[in-house]
């Protein structure tokens, strides 16, 4: 028989919970806890336990096998007049006897909860940023802690208290843990302006989506995000339609940004595409020469090479399918005065190419004698 079989309906009589306290039996001890929690759920609502009864509560408690304690848990998670020592052991235990109690009980406050972020295993922390209505006090110290599991439950819960800050800080750790994005999008407290923020390092669905929530469209968000850079490395205005000019100052601003993508495992073949059809060919060769392990020098001799074979081969080597190059290649003629020459064929129509085939082509090319691409 289990002991969840033996749970007694009322409180059994004084007289029972007296013989049980006598006996050393682990059944009895099992009962006689069993006796006291009903003895205190049937006490008048508001009567709080004599300091006695606390005692000899606790004591069993601490005694009680991982199922009596596993009851206990259940029991005691939404009540107010439990020992707040017990509360407070119960949400030590293991995760799945201390998960109701961290979820719901009123006893555990900022400093219990704190503790558990602080001291308890990370099953416990994830289960303090789900506890609904956490206080800001709790919230800001899971941001400062960073730690990705426990950043992701408070962006699901959508109770907590979240400053206009920490939102801001919830973001900006949404540049490394890409688990955040998807419940930053739908949290109540997401504005269009952090929204924009975050829309430089999402991908097509959530940029999608927030685009849907705030009404706003990709051109016009992808504009923010060009205005929000300049305003933290001024540079030239931008001309919609025509090439960014690239002064020294917004070479190192565009070098910066893909440093950091790049660092946050964020920089991807497709975002290549992108700086190309929003004109910024600076960020377009910083970004290549970054994945593809080269230098800027290097994609710079490919970009005014007399064909545009040596830039077809790096941006094969870093992902960029056959079909997007030629749409990429006029782009960046566009940009940079007709070249990469016409002369020489369209070598992407060859065949497909290996990222390391295409990768021992280029360095070919740029740095060595021509050798046939295999």
């Amino acid at each position: 028989m289990t002991a969840v079989a033996r749970i007694a309906p009322s409180p059994p009589p004084v007289a029972e919970l007296m013989a049980l306290a006598h006996s050393r039996a682990p059944d009895d001890r099992e009962r006689l806890l069993l006796g006291v929690l009903s003895l205190c759920e049937a006490a008048p609502v508001g009567a709080g336990l004599t300091p006695v009864l606390e005692d000899i509560f606790l004591t069993l408690a601490r005694q009680a096998e991982r199922d009596m304690r596993q009851i206990l848990s259940n029991r005691l998670a939404d009540v107010d007049w439990a020992p707040r020592a017990l509360v407070n052991m119960l949400a030590l235990d293991e995760i799945e006897i201390a998960r109701p109690v961290i979820a719901a009980s009123p006893l555990l406050k900022d400093e219990a909860l704190i503790r558990l972020l602080l001291e308890a295993s990370l099953d416990h922390q994830v289960e303090v940023a789900r506890r609904p209505r956490l206080s800001g006090r709790v919230t800001d110290v899971i941001i400062d802690r960073g730690e990705p599991a426990t950043l992701t439950a408070l962006a699901g819960n959508s109770t907590a208290d979240v400053s206009v800050e920490g939102m801001r800080r919830l973001v900006e750790h949404s540049r490394r843990v890409a688990a955040l994005r998807l419940p930053l999008t739908r949290h109540p407290r997401m504005t269009e302006a952090l929204a924009t923020q975050m829309y430089l390092w999402v991908g097509a669905a959530l940029r999608q989506a927030i685009g849907d929530r705030f009404e706003i469209d990709e051109a016009r968000l992808a504009r923010a995000v060009e205005e929000a850079v300049h305003e933290v490395i001024p540079g030239n205005p931008r001309v919609p339609g025509e090439a960014t000019p690239v002064s020294a100052e917004r070479d190192e601003m565009e070098r910066r940004l893909v440093d950091k993508l790049h660092a946050s495992g964020q920089l991807r073949a497709g975002f290549l595409v992108r700086a190309a059809r929003e004109k910024r060919l600076a960020l377009f060769r910083h970004s290549l020469a970054t994945l593809g392990g080269f230098t800027v020098d290097e994609v710079d001799a490919a970009m005014a090479h007399e064909t545009a074979e040596p830039l077809y081969y790096a941006c094969a080597a870093v992902g960029i399918d056959r079909a997007v190059f030629p749409a990429l290649l006029h782009e960046l003629r566009q940009m940079n005065g007709g070249r990469p020459g016409q002369s020489g064929g369209d070598v992407w129509n060859r065949g497909v190419l290996s990222p390391a085939s295409a990768l021992r082509a280029f360095r070919a090319l740029i740095t060595g004698p021509r050798i046939q691409a295999v």
